[in-house]
């Protein structure tokens, strides 16, 4: 008992410190990574040795994760910069003067394609301020995009949450992309339908029932497709654009279902709308980083080529002073050229030029394109790094397998049930999908295997799990409601979100538990 509360220990001190004394993930991380590595030292036989390759390890984890992460957000900043995010907000609101279908394409169909992209918040700092211009109050205005995003945070920010899903347990692509997408698109009509109860009760979830179906199912659905497919680092944001692409449709089938004369429009008439080319140039980054994904993925000669530069080191066998062992293996390969984030950089340096050819940019640009760049993922990375490093170094001296063990005696047939719950305490205490399943990994995977439950539908519940639960962390929506004008009552969004969020995460586990109690 000593040594599993021990085990348990690095990970209750980052809950404590950032739930109970609000520390940020960067700080807590850091102090969870040094309790992990004392404990290990002092009590699980940690050696010099195996602290080196722990360390390698997880030096190779990061950077397959962080190229992602500084490059989505990278080529987000080149967009905002060029006022591109802007045009299309309010280029969206002139589609449909109803208010429920402007709040829903705002805050659940533009978040998604925001998240799909950029990731830390952005979807709803970015949205927020627009729902409110809309005449939403300033609580509907960060619950909405706070719920809307959610079922796209495993495969938004180009994928960066299932890259840390895939790296800490080291199991294929294929075999956890369609359950981890089955079990998100599930949920996405349904936070339409949360997203309508939201901005008016039952009554609004009657009128808009439809509408949230159709959106949901489509984007459910293009995600699933995409990511089944392989290229599920653009999931999220195809799914994002193609609800866009529908939108135009729909409203019309709507206003053509409905009666417009009873419904108050809530936009402003003196906000001048972006003329059809402004918007095509607004896309363009993304309609770039479609075609460089699609062409590198599909196009075998020149996915080959950009396939030459490789980074991946052999490992010997490691044993720790108590003789707990991890079998050699290669770490994790990153293909430099072709790797997701470096694709990202490149369709950010054309998107660069795009804009500045279109005179979008004033003096100064680049500077600051960059200066809010590191600004803003410095802290992120940090506590992605520390938390990388703290999760190998348990899994190196056995204590992950001694929670593991833990997990499984205490919970048994009925774990399944358990585990979005665990990747959603992950998310819900460091903010962050990525971090959960950093943390929370590799220990699903080992609990399952105890079991003998099969890992992909338990790791797919973990990362859904945690990515609804994500929104509701006080890191999330501080930021949301900074911009809204909530500042100092985060407490009443997270309370409101709390009913939808708990709701949302009980729906993973029911899919977990009968999923395989079905077989």
């Amino acid at each position: 008992m000593l040594h599993f509360i021990l085990a348990l220990s690095p990970v209750l001190l980052i809950l404590i410190l950032m739930v109970g004394l609000r520390w940020s993930a960067a700080r807590a991380g850091a102090a969870g990574y040094l309790c992990g590595l004392l404990i290990a030292i002092l009590f699980f036989g940690a050696t010099p040795q195996l602290l080196a390759y722990a360390h390698m390890k997880a030096l190779l984890f990061s950077l397959d994760v962080l190229l992602i992460i500084w490059a989505a957000f990278l080529l987000y900043r080149v967009a905002d910069e060029a006022g591109a995010i802007r045009i299309i907000g309010q280029a969206l609101p002139r589609l449909t003067s109803d208010r429920g279908l402007q709040a829903m394409i705002i805050g659940w169909v533009f978040a998604s394609f925001l998240q799909g992209v950029g990731g830390f918040g952005v979807p709803v700092a970015v949205t927020s301020p627009l729902l409110v211009g809309l005449g939403l109050s300033p609580l509907a205005a960060v619950i909405v995009p706070s719920l809307g995003h959610g079922w796209a945070v495993t495969f938004g920010s180009m994928g960066s949450s299932f890259q840390a899903l895939l790296a800490a347990t080291g199991q294929p692509t294929e075999a956890l992309a369609a359950p981890s997408a089955l079990f998100l698109g599930v949920s996405c009509p349904i936070i339409g339908v949360m997203i309508a109860h939201t901005l008016g009760g039952w009554s609004e979830v009657r009128r808009l029932f439809l509408p949230a179906l159709i959106w949901g199912v489509i984007m459910a659905v293009v995600q699933f497709a995409i990511v089944v497919a392989g290229a599920w680092n653009i999931g999220a944001f195809l799914a994002g654009m193609a609800g866009l692409l529908v939108t135009p449709l729909l409203t019309r089938w709507f206003a053509r279902r409905t009666n417009h004369s009873t419904v108050q429009s809530f936009a402003n008439p003196a906000h001048s709308h972006p003329a059809n080319s402004s918007l095509f140039v607004a896309l363009s980054a993304y309609f770039i980083l479609i075609a460089l994904t699609l062409t590198v993925q599909l196009i075998p000669v020149v996915k080959s080529l950009f396939g030459q530069v490789v980074i991946q080191v052999q490992f010997p066998e490691i044993i720790s002073a108590h003789g707990f062992i991890t079998p050699a293996g290669a770490g994790r390969k990153i293909n430099l050229l072709g790797h997701a984030g470096s694709l990202l950089f490149y369709a950010s340096a054309l998107a660069f030029l795009v804009y500045r050819r279109a005179g979008l940019y004033q003096p100064g640009a680049g500077r600051r394109i960059l200066h809010g760049t590191l600004q803003r993922v410095m802290p992120s990375s940090v506590s992605i790094l520390s938390m990388i490093a703290m999760a190998l170094i348990m899994e190196h001296v056995g204590m992950t397998e001694l929670l593991a063990r833990g997990l499984a005696q205490g919970t048994g047939a009925w774990f399944p049930w358990f585990s979005p719950w665990i990747g959603a305490i992950g998310a819900f205490m460091t903010g962050s999908n990525t971090n959960s399943n950093v943390v929370f990994g590799a220990l699903q995977l080992q609990t399952a295997r105890l079991l003998e439950l099969p890992a992909p539908l338990i790791l797919a519940a973990q990362t859904a799990g945690a990515a609804l639960a994500s929104v509701a962390a006080p890191a999330k929506v501080v930021v949301g409601a900074s911009t809204a004008g909530m500042a100092g009552k985060e407490g009443e969004v997270m309370r409101k979100l709390a009913i939808y969020t708990f709701l949302l995460v009980l729906l993973i586990s029911l899919l977990a538990g009968l999923s395989i109690r079905w077989g």
